[in-house]
């Protein structure tokens, strides 16, 4: 069964685009069937592999909605074994429609679950808010990729994201896990870069992606020709550094590190219904989905040091 990582951190501007169409193309490259969705109603992910906007396609709108099956969606792209299912900007309105629909939570993970036994990595590209889309790309991910640039704010950000990323191991998706903390835009040149990744590197240890995506004006340039940067110049660093992290995390699957759970900071060990008032948008499982059973509570670990 193929597994679902969802690129995701609810700062923008940090590579998650970046990451998730760059990291699928590698997986494509490296002859690994893989399949990226697009879960942003900004939709750079279905533009930033060539094709342009049309309301008429079949998009994961229409799956969120139930309107259209995973099959439906997929469209086939200029690398042989990547796919995309790509976004619409009328993915906004999801986030209403969806409020009142029962297992609203569950959308995704139940549209995407036909297409598992095809392909061996699923990519879920996450809009920069914990909204109800993050929500669902959450609940039907196996692990969670982390993009941060090696600054201050990004160190107080990914606290957030981690704190939600627990509540909903608690009580919608118990599987989730951290697929690693990738670094993206990083400049090994400062001394903020190296001290942001000395923090990250206690604070996750071999969670820590060892492979940095550098600066790099290819990287860049690549969207603008809806390619992924191995085919716009394999030869930059931007691409080089995105086929090493695809490497990186198919070893990591072989040896079983990502399957490891990871603690973090905060205690959850409460009541699911207080963890439940605290998720965004009300995302309150419902009866024949909630998981059976108490939750184990998780140790509590230290607090990340922001003050690199």
């Amino acid at each position: 069964m193929g597994r679902v990582i969802a690129v995701a951190n609810q700062k923008g501007g940090v590579g998650k685009t970046t990451t998730a169409i760059n990291l699928a193309a590698s997986f494509a490259a490296a002859e690994v069937n893989t399949l990226l969705v697009d879960c942003d109603p900004q939709s750079n992910a279905t533009s930033g592999l060539g094709f342009v906007k049309d309301p008429e396609r079949v998009s994961s709108y229409h799956l969120l909605m139930g309107a259209a099956s995973a099959e439906e969606a997929l469209l086939t792209t200029e690398l042989d074994q990547l796919w995309l299912i790509p976004a619409h900007k009328n993915l906004i309105g999801a986030n209403l429609e969806l409020v009142d629909a029962d297992a609203r939570e569950f959308r995704l993970r139940e549209a995407i679950a036909p297409l598992r036994e095809r392909f061996q990595f699923i990519v879920l590209d996450c809009p920069p808010a914990l909204d109800l889309l993050t929500l669902n790309a959450l609940v039907a991910a196996d692990a969670v990729l982390i993009p941060m640039q090696g600054e201050y704010f990004a160190l107080e950000g990914v606290s957030e994201l981690l704190d939600t990323i627990e509540r909903i191991r608690a009580i919608l998706n118990p599987e989730l896990g951290i697929e690693g903390v990738v670094l993206t835009m990083f400049d090994e040149r400062t001394n903020l870069s190296q001290q942001v990744k000395s923090e990250l590197k206690n604070y996750f240890g071999e969670k820590l992606c060892s492979t940095t995506v550098p600066r790099n004006i290819r990287l860049a340039e690549a969207p603008s020709h809806g390619k992924p940067a191995l085919m716009y110049d394999p030869r930059s660093k931007g691409a080089e550094s995105y086929i090493k992290l695809a490497k990186e995390i198919i070893e990591r699957q072989v040896s079983g590190v990502a399957q490891a759970p990871f603690e973090v900071a905060e205690h959850v060990g409460q009541e699911d219904a207080q963890a439940a008032e605290q998720l965004p948008v009300e995302a309150v499982p419902t009866e024949e989905h909630r998981a059976e059973g108490a939750v184990e509570e998780l140790p509590v670990s230290s607090e990340m040091d922001k003050s690199a």
